[in-house]
């Protein structure tokens, strides 16, 4: 059925006026929102998070370059041992990332001790093996400042030990010496005159390391090629005597640590024979002489090198270069006796080649310079003694070489 004409026009034209209506509340809508929206004051600015400030005297682990401009990389530590790069701060001298003889590029310096804190845990003392130097640097809580800079008295130092306000230089160019400089309150060094003392070995020493005992009294040096420790027992005056000759227990004495009660442990490379790596521990004498308390206590790894104690005396842990482990010793407290806990107590992994080692001041966490892996490798100590990985932080020029932790 047709509707009529009419009616579809009068639906169309009421259609029509509806939409129209619609649309005119529709604008006044919109107009009242946005007069609404004019009216209202603008919400303020929602402040950004400051991120906290890095607090570099706070756990810190510190790994000299030993590059041609010689630098000390920063990794802060948090409380359940993780790394994380924090900066890097020039020594003001030059490295020697070259090695000597037939010393890898990994180990250039072959020494422990390359860079060190001091007993307040508020300086650091690296060597610069290229410019014959000694850097001081200060940590604060923006980073490290550079305090000093000075001569070492000698060629090529390569290992470094401070006690209280002493600090000695172990210088392995030229003609090897021990040199000391005293530490004032502000880091600076002032060089000790008749404190400079030669090496038993002379030219062909080949020493790795310097270090005071427990109490300042007695400094040692381990010379590898000769199979000798030398100890100079220190006066009132923070002077050295001369040199007093001990054979090594076992070959190639290399790093080494002295414990709380006063014992010391000796790694032995054995000329990086396959497997024939060991320790020694000694007591020393008032006179400077080594006694041995268990002679070469065979690990059954290769090119035991570098030497820690845990500040509680009782675990001794050795890097091995050669098959890229730690092995773990147990040192008894009243007598000194070395007993093999483990000879794998950590694998960092073959050709990684582990050399520095540093604990952090709980002992807590053991901190691996790995030179074939450019890298920072972190333990967790365990009460027992045992090592439990926590993580691997690379970056690490080849050539690195000294390893601190706080």
């Amino acid at each position: 059925m047709r509707l009529p004409l009419k009616n579809i026009n009068q639906g169309e034209k009421m259609h029509t006026q509806a939409k129209g209506i619609a649309i005119f509340a529709s604008l006044l809508m919109l107009a009242s929102l946005s007069n609404a929206a004019a009216q209202r004051p603008n919400p303020a600015p929602r402040p950004r998070p400051t991120p906290a400030p890095r607090n570099f005297q706070a756990g810190a682990v510190y790994v000299l370059t030993n590059q041609s401009d010689n630098a000390v990389m920063v990794f802060s530590r948090d409380a359940f041992g993780m790394l994380t790069p924090a900066g890097e701060f020039s020594t003001g001298g030059a490295g020697d990332p070259v090695p000597q003889g037939t010393d890898p590029p990994t180990d250039p310096l072959a020494s422990q001790g390359a860079l060190i804190l001091d007993q307040s845990q508020q300086f650091l003392f690296a060597v610069n093996a290229g410019s014959n130097q000694i850097s001081v640097l200060n940590i604060s809580q923006s980073g490290l400042d550079l305090v000093d800079v000075v001569d070492s008295g000698g060629v090529r130092p390569i290992s470094l030990t401070v006690h209280d306000n002493l600090l000695y230089v172990l210088n392995e160019g030229g003609t090897p010496n021990i040199t000391g400089f005293t530490v004032g309150d502000d880091g600076t060094l002032t060089p000790l005159a008749g404190s400079t003392q030669p090496l038993i070995g002379g030219t062909a020493a080949d020493p790795a390391q310097v270090s005071f005992n427990h109490d300042g009294t007695l400094l040692v040096v381990t010379e590898k090629a000769g199979n000798r420790i030398d100890t100079y027992t220190i006066d009132s005056n923070g002077l050295p005597s001369a040199p007093i000759d001990n054979p090594s227990n076992g070959m190639t004495p290399f790093g080494f640590a002295f414990n709380n009660p006063g014992f010391l442990v000796v790694s032995e490379a054995f000329g990086g024979s396959p497997n024939q790596s060991a320790a020694s521990s000694y007591s020393a004498g008032d006179d400077g002489v080594l006694s041995v308390i268990s002679g070469s206590v065979a690990n059954s790894q290769t090119a035991s090198c570098w030497v820690v104690i845990t500040n509680n005396g009782h675990s001794a842990f050795v890097s091995n270069t050669g098959n890229g482990t730690i092995s773990s010793y147990d040192i008894t407290s009243n007598d000194g006796t070395l007993t093999l806990i483990n000879s794998v107590a950590g694998d960092i992994g073959a050709n990684s080649a582990p050399i520095d080692m540093a604990l952090n001041v709980s002992s807590k966490f053991l901190y691996v310079l790995a030179g074939g892996l450019q890298s920072v490798v972190s333990f967790r100590v365990e009460q027992d003694g045992s090592l439990t990985l926590i993580d691997t932080d690379g970056g690490l020029p080849l050539g690195a070489q000294g390893i601190a932790a706080k």
